[in-house]
């Protein structure tokens, strides 16, 4: 059955409380242990905040020439089935020791650092064993845990990602605001919110090859933009062939363009003009134009 649904109303006041605790939720995450901090508490929790934007880990799933396919945020959930924002994503002091490891924090959880793993609509991806990524052990290399699979020797599996790369050849990337600036990638601005991992913006969560930033593919050429319509791409680009060849006509011919304008020009309504002067001025130029085009008329020539 479905969950049962509320309809709740707030006033000015009752909205602020609500965006409050949102704000609360979003810098504290579980730290509190779900029993909210006092007003002491809070303010003396939030004097860590600067060393928190300070050693912030920007976290992705990147493939192998370096495109951000997945910035993790939050909620993105792990190989071991929980969320980013339940492992360990603060340090003191950032490990020197690459590649940076997130271990879960979730009580009986043997996950030894974040790991992404694609879904299909809702569902994680099989590996080739033809079993979920959530019936696979949370240990490297991640075996299958059902015990009639034997031949299964850990995850693996033949799923491509939107920019043609399977899912063997993208790795977790966790670095710093440096490192990922040295990268050439985008970072956005300080945030004191808990495990944003590499979230900037709401480009962030669209896929790397759909994203026009330098974490994703970047924006397409002019060549790219520029090259003909075939009969092998996509049927909407087909359909616009009649009237982008229209277009490109209408660019070679200046007067159409110039004719076009005027109309248009003249079809709005001037400052101040009232609807009786504007009709009358319409019906004027309509007047002056069929004129126009009668002198322009050639008459038979006479025998």
């Amino acid at each position: 059955m479905a969950e049962r649904q509320y309809h709740l109303k707030f006033d000015e006041s009752r909205a602020a409380d609500v965006d409050a605790y949102l704000e609360y939720r979003r810098i504290v995450g579980d730290d509190d242990g779900g029993v909210l901090f006092t007003p002491e508490q809070y303010e003396d929790y939030k004097k860590a905040l600067p060393q928190r934007m300070k050693n912030r880990l920007f976290t992705s799933w990147t493939n192998s020439v370096g495109m951000d396919c997945k910035l993790i945020g939050p909620e993105t959930p792990c190989f071991c089935k929980h969320r980013y924002k339940q492992h360990r994503t603060e340090f003191k002091v950032i490990p020197p020791d690459r590649p940076i490891l997130l271990p879960c924090q979730v009580k009986g959880c043997r996950c030894a650092s974040y790991h992404y793993v694609p879904v299909v609509g809702c569902c994680p991806i099989r590996c080739n064993c033809k079993h979920d990524a959530d019936e696979h052990s949370e240990v490297r290399p991640y075996q299958c845990k059902r015990g009639v699979c034997k031949k299964c020797t850990g995850f693996k599996s033949s799923y491509t990602c939107g920019c043609r790369e399977t899912y063997t050849q993208h790795q977790m990337v966790v670095e710093t605001k440096e490192e990922r600036q040295a990268r050439g990638h985008p970072v956005g601005m300080d945030t004191p919110y808990k495990a944003m991992g590499g979230l900037t913006g709401f480009s962030s969560l669209a896929d790397g090859y759909m994203r026009l930033d330098p974490s994703g593919q970047g924006a397409p050429s002019e060549e790219f933009l520029a090259q003909p319509i075939t009969v092998q791409d996509h049927a909407f680009l087909r359909a616009a062939v009649p009237s982008i060849q229209a277009h490109n006509q209408a660019k070679k011919d200046n007067s159409k363009l110039d004719e076009d304008m005027a109309e248009r020009m003249a079809a709005m309504r001037r400052p101040g003009e009232s609807e009786l002067d504007y009709y009358e001025r319409r019906y004027q130029e309509r007047l002056k134009a069929e004129k126009a085009s009668k002198r322009g008329v050639s008459k038979p020539n006479k025998r």
